[in-house]
Formats: structure tokens, C-alpha cells, sequence
């Protein structure tokens, strides 16, 4: 099921390749996060006029927000090349020791997932995050030796979707930690705007609103949709994106309304129909729907929970009335058993 979904765990190279044309290449273009990208502008003002290297950047929300894009134009700004890697990727600290030691004075080195980061590993970054210098043993057994590497100073990025995975320890090395929000419908809308430009493709200002209505308030699933439109409307043999266009695509894509997609949906109707409304663990959800629980935890509850249609509790998740009235459910009432609709 996650194949089908708007935002997937694993991207395919195509839509890396169009991600990385349509970016923005600094925070003049960047739409969105005014606050973050207002602070990120002091601080790299601020790290430029002192020639230093910029505080280790945290950036964390939900998946398809700008991380990415923010890592880069970070680096855009300084005037620094920027290294990219991934915390399932760094398995050894020589992974680690072979990135740091080439980076150039005041680089960045971006990390993805960092969550995911092999414990071992991370502890061998915080010296070089604090004293910029790497502490390696060298051999096994009573001819172990530990050798000092002093490092480039830097600038460590880090992107994560769960930020409570990260230790303590590791989060406070951190000089900035930005959380990125989700999009308004009228940001959504410039960006819309902006990727079918560069696409080359004519999109009416009502198909955008239309696309950045249902889009879950993420920029990659704005462009995602914004992709299968163009789609539709040249195999319609259309010069442009119309507003029927734009709703025929969101039909077939089977995104509703509310912007919530076939999972999202299956997760409601799972808590509702079979669980009687909640509460219910997460693993007995992502069991019910046949998805694993990551997923669930990082792509559909950031949404849900932002739209009130799900809620955390002790016991576990349970659905809101406005989840009732969004699937048009029976619920029953608190006081017998007496059923309203919520119309």
C-alpha cells in the first residue's frame, strides 16, 4: 500500500531528479517557514561577518517540508560545498572519519534520518561536533591505540522526522533547532505556481488552489499532484491545467476533500469500524491496514493529528468527532446509545 501513497518512505530516483530541479536555490525563493528562514538569515549573516563556521543546524517535522532543501541552500548561502549522506548510511565511524576529514574548512555535512544514526557512530560526533577533532581506535586487543584527527571546522545539518529518537545528549550539540510547519493553502499555491512555470506547463489559478487545498499542507505532495495533472491534461490533449482537470486528477489519485489519501482513510475507518473508535496501539492499527509502523507514525499521523482528526492518548490513538463527519460514520453517543450522524 505505501507504493500508492502520495509521500513514500523510499524515493524514486525520477522524482529525486525533479525535486532537485524545481528547489529553490536560497531563501529569497524558499516559500514558507518565515520564521526559520528569517532566524537562518540572521545566523548566516551573523557566521559570515565573523568567518566562522555556522552553529550545527537541527532541522526536524514531518517528511516533505523542506529539510532537504533548506540543508542546501544553507550551504548556498555561506558560499561552502555541502556533502550529503544518510544516517542508515554512516554503519562505521571510518564511514564518519572518511566525510569529516574531507570536508572543506566552514562545509556542511548533511545528514538525513538522522535519527537513524548507529549509536556508536554518534558518539564519535560529538568531539568533532564540539572540538572538531575525531578520536579513533586503531586495532583490536592490547595493540589497540587511539589516534586524534583534527577536523576542518564545519557545519553539521541534521533532518529528521522524529525528533524524540534523538539522545539528550546529542540534541544539545545543537546550536539551532528549527521546526519546520506545515504549508498554508496560499503558500502551497505559490508553489504550485512556481513548479509549473518551471515545468513549462500553463495551470489555472484555480487548479492551483485546488491542488495546494489537498496537498496536506506539504510541498512534495503539491508537486507530486502538480505532476500527474500536467499528465492528464497532455494525454487530454489540454494546453493547460483547469480546475476539472485538477479535480478529475485528485479523484483518480483517490484524494479527498480533506486531502486525506487511501491510507489515511483506511487508518480512520480501521479506529472507528473495527476498534470502536479507540483507544488502540499503533501496531494493532498498522496491523489492521496491512502497513508497517513507521510509516503510519511518520506519513499519515503528522496530518491527522494537524487536522483533529486523530488523538495520542495514554492508551493509544483514538478518532475525533470530525473524523466521524469526515467518513460520514455513525458514532454513538456519550450518554447511551443513541446514534447521530454528523452530516
Amino acid at each position: 500500500m505505501a507504493d500508492e501513497r502520495l509521500i513514500t518512505p523510499e524515493q524514486i530516483e525520477d522524482e529525486d531528479l525533479f525535486e532537485a530541479n524545481i528547489r529553490p536555490r536560497n531563501l529569497h525563493e524558499y516559500v514558507g517557514q518565515t520564521q526559520v528562514k528569517e532566524n537562518l538569515r540572521v545566523f548566516i549573516r551573523a557566521a559570515r561577518e565573523r568567518k566562522e563556521a555556522l552553529d550545527h543546524v537541527l532541522l526536524f517535522g514531518p517528511p516533505g517540508l523542506g529539510k532537504t532543501t533548506l540543508a542546501n541552500i544553507l550551504a548556498g548561502e555561506l558560499g561552502v560545498e555541502i556533502k550529503s549522506t544518510s544516517g542508515p548510511a554512516l554503519e562505521r565511524s571510518g564511514d564518519l572519519a572518511a566525510i569529516l576529514t574531507n570536508l572543506d574548512d566552514k562545509g556542511v555535512l548533511f545528514i538525513d534520518e538522522i535519527h537513524r544514526m548507529n549509536r556508536t557512530v554518534e558518539e564519535v560526533l560529538y568531539p568533532a561536533m564540539e572540538d572538531f577533532s575525531l578520536d579513533l581506535i586503531i586495532g583490536k586487543g592490547p595493540g589497540a591505540r587511539t589516534v586524534k584527527l583534527d577536523l576542518p571546522r564545519f557545519t553539521l545539518v541534521g533532518a529528521t522526522t522524529r525528533m524524540g529518537l534523538l539522545s539528550s545528549p546529542f540534541r544539545d550539540r545543537f546550536g539551532v533547532v528549527a521546526r519546520l510547519e506545515f504549508y498554508s493553502v496560499m503558500e502551497l499555491t505559490a508553489i504550485v505556481k512556481r513548479s509549473a512555470s518551471i515545468l513549462g506547463v500553463k495551470v489555472n489559478p484555480e487548479a492551483a488552489g485546488e491542488i495546494a487545498r489537498r496537498s496536506r499542507g506539504t510541498p512534495r505532495v503539491a508537486n507530486r499532484l502538480l505532476r500527474r495533472a500536467r499528465d492528464f491534461c497532455q494525454v487530454g490533449g489540454e494546453e493547460e491545467i483547469t480546475l476539472d482537470i485538477a479535480r478529475h486528477t485528485l479523484e483518480r489519485l483517490q484524494v479527498d476533500e480533506g486531502g486525506l489519501d487511501s491510507l489515511d482513510r483506511a487508518v480512520l475507518e480501521s479506529i472507528i469500524e473495527k476498534f470502536d473508535g479507540g483507544p488502540v496501539g499503533i501496531e494493532t492499527i498498522a496491523a489492521a491496514v496491512g502497513e508497517e509502523r513507521d510509516t503510519i507514525e511518520d506519513l499519515c499521523e503528522p496530518f491527522l493529528l494537524q487536522e483533529g482528526y486523530i488523538q495520542r492518548t495514554p492508551r493509544g490513538r483514538t478518532a475525533t468527532q470530525s473524523a466521524y463527519r469526515h467518513l460520514g460514520k455513525l458514532k454513538e453517543n456519550q450518554g447511551g446509545s443513541q446514534k447521530d450522524l454528523f452530516e
